[in-house]
This record gives C-alpha cells, sequence and structure tokens, in this order.
C-alpha cells in the first residue's frame, strides 16, 4: 500500500476565533465533538431522509444517514492514510443544513427564498455552525477550523458562482480563508462520494423495505443482478437476510472501487504534495468509469421507483404545503411571537433559519397550531 499521509490534512491553519489547544484531542477531533454535541445534529434524528420521519422506526433518518457516511468515509480515508477524523467530521455535518421533509422541504423552501437570495442545504450548514448554533461566550458559531469549514463549502466541488454564497453567508465573513475556485481537500472528497454511496444503497434498502418495489425489480440492474447471482443458489435466506447482503456487498465493491480509482489518479495525475490535490483541474476522489455507469443507472432507477412513487410524492406535497404555510405565517407576524434570531434584522433569512431547523415532526405539529 502507498503512503499517501502527506497529501492529507493533519495540521490546522487555525479559526476564526482565537482558542485554547487540547493536548488530548487534534483540532479535527474537537470540530467533530462540537458538531455531534450540537443542537442541529440531535436534530437530524427526526428529519426526513426520503420517508417523513413519522412514517415508521426503522427507515433512515439525516442522523442515522450521517452516521453511515461517516462509517463509509473513515473506511476509505483510513486505509489510504488520511485523515480520518476529519474525514468523519465533514460527514458528521455535511446534512445539518437540511430542511423538515428532505429535498421537498428545501425546494418549497428556496421558492419562498427565491426574492430573498434563495436557500440551499449546504450553505445553511454553513450558516449553522458558523452564526447559529450558540453555545460558547466569546462568540457565535461552532468556531470550526478553517480546513473542516473549507471541506462544507466545498462539500460538491470548487464554487463557481459566488452570488448565492454572498447573499447567504456573506464573502466578508469568510476574510479571504478559502480558494474557493480550487477543489477541497481529500477527506472533503471522500465525504462527498461516501455521502452518494450512502444514499444510493441505504435508499434502496428503504425503498425494499416499505415496498415500493421489489428485489425483483431491482435485479433489473446487471450490478445488482451479478451480486445476487453469488447466492441465488444457497438454500433458506430469509429475504430481508438477503437484501442486507446484497446491500453490503454493493458498498463494498464500490468503496474498493473508489481506493483503487483514488490511488490510479494520484498516480497519473503526479499528485506528490497537498498543494497538487488543491490545484487538480478535477476530482481525485472519484468512481471508475465503469462505476459512473452504475451510479447513473441506480439513481435512474431509484427517481422512477422511489422518489416519484405516488406514494413518496403524496407525502413530499404534503411537506411543501406545511412550508409554505409556516414561511407566510411566521414571515407576517410582526410581533416575532417565537422568538426568532435576528427576526429585526433580516426577517426573510431568520424565518428561513428557523425553519430549516425544525424537525418533520415541530412542524406538523406547528402547522396544525397555526392554520
Amino acid at each position: 500500500m502507498n503512503n499517501f499521509k502527506k497529501l492529507g490534512v493533519f495540521k490546522s491553519k487555525g479559526r476564526f476565533f482565537k482558542d485554547k489547544t487540547s493536548k488530548y484531542r487534534s483540532p479535527f477531533q474537537r470540530d467533530r465533538d462540537r458538531i455531534i454535541h450540537s443542537a442541529s445534529f440531535r436534530r437530524l434524528k427526526h428529519k426526513t431522509q426520503v420517508f417523513v420521519n413519522t412514517d415508521g422506526d426503522h427507515y433512515r433518518t439525516r442522523m442515522t444517514h450521517s452516521l453511515e457516511v461517516a462509517q463509509i468515509a473513515r473506511s476509505i480515508s483510513k486505509y489510504l492514510n488520511l485523515n480520518d477524523d476529519l474525514a468523519e467530521t465533514l460527514s458528521l455535518a455535511h446534512d445539518l443544513g437540511h430542511t423538515p421533509f428532505g429535498h421537498a422541504g428545501e425546494e418549497v423552501l428556496n421558492d419562498c427564498m427565491s426574492n430573498h437570495g434563495g436557500f440551499d442545504h449546504n450553505l445553511q450548514t454553513l450558516r449553522i455552525v458558523m452564526f447559529i448554533e450558540k453555545k460558547y461566550i466569546d462568540f457565535d458559531g461552532l468556531n470550526l477550523s478553517f480546513e473542516t469549514l473549507d471541506g462544507l463549502i466545498k462539500h460538491n466541488g470548487p464554487i463557481k458562482d459566488l452570488s448565492k454564497l454572498e447573499t447567504i453567508i456573506g464573502i466578508k465573513s469568510l476574510k479571504n480563508k478559502f480558494k474557493l475556485n480550487k477543489f477541497s481537500c481529500l477527506e472533503s472528497q471522500i465525504s462527498n462520494i461516501a455521502d452518494d454511496i450512502a444514499y444510493n444503497n441505504h435508499d434502496i434498502q428503504d425503498g425494499l423495505k416499505a415496498g415500493l418495489f421489489t428485489l425483483e425489480e431491482l435485479l433489473e440492474i446487471n450490478f445488482f443482478k451479478d451480486i445476487y447471482k453469488k447466492y441465488k443458489n444457497k438454500k433458506k435466506i430469509e429475504l430481508q437476510v438477503l437484501i442486507h447482503q446484497i446491500i453490503r456487498d454493493s458498498i463494498d465493491l464500490m468503496v474498493k472501487d473508489i481506493i483503487n480509482n483514488t490511488i490510479q489518479n494520484i498516480k497519473k495525475n503526479k499528485i506528490k504534495k497537498l498543494k497538487n490535490v488543491f490545484d487538480n483541474k478535477q476530482k481525485t476522489v472519484e468512481f471508475s468509469g465503469k462505476l459512473k455507469d452504475i451510479d447513473f443507472d441506480i439513481r435512474s432507477f431509484l427517481r422512477k421507483n422511489m422518489y416519484d412513487h405516488k406514494d413518496v410524492q403524496k407525502r413530499n406535497d404534503e411537506g411543501k404545503k406545511i412550508v409554505n404555510f409556516l414561511f407566510k405565517k411566521l414571515y407576517s407576524n410582526t410581533n416575532n411571537n417565537f422568538s426568532i434570531q435576528n427576526f429585526d434584522q433580516n426577517k426573510s433569512r431568520s424565518v428561513a433559519d428557523f425553519i430549516s431547523g425544525m424537525t418533520d415532526r415541530y412542524a406538523i405539529n406547528l402547522y396544525e397550531e397555526l392554520k
């Protein structure tokens, strides 16, 4: 195994606010702990992944998804001799900015904010860790390391259009600490691809559990059909055990592909130090061509059979109605009866902050109370 430790991020350039160092924990372990202990992270346990949180106890929530992403990211990072603490930290934090009711909630909240700079869950994560969480005497936010913030800002790659970042975060708030037009570190790229691996596979498992599609339909994808062939002649395998084994094998194959392809990309692009990672013209951490095709097939299957399913769409429409109602009701409330932060300074953004922080359950209950 090649030693890629020199390509990882192990030293921090600091934080926006001076903070005592710890001889017991690295800066990235401290970032992880601050995220885990935040109110925003706790609320993820009652936020939709695909199924509304009230639908059942065994479906993924944003919290269980984030934990699963972190586990995958740690495995990849550790094998490559990178900073698995940083990869875990970014994975645990990446969905903090999600609204109730998943992407349906984000879509309608973005529509509500169309004349006020829009809404973006990735940038909302940044707002949470920089401004909204209030746990410390000397500063707002969690005062995370620059490296963690950089990974969160560029979760999906370099920032090409700065307009939303300017409106939602404010470029001045970043104090020229980040090179927004360059790729993020390998740990951040790993967190991003681990996110894809987790939701593709676990959405399939949840979709099968919910009866939105059958195993036979899933096996129309050759990737899963090939995995299934290894087990089809084994006797007395319970269906749920078989499904779990197929998902395990799928994740394993994807992780191995990422590791091998990343090693090849590092060699091919002559990446010898951390600066080369940032300056590279394309992602270093990505699927091979074959797995990209498989990833596309899986996404297409999930779109057709799960995300666009009438039962899921019905729930999404209900969530959209609730978020739209709450935004209009709270925005028109001049007395700020709900003690919304910064309500008198930027009403629209403060209402969006308040709604995005709600759990599914809280949003449903507040809707019933106010309608």
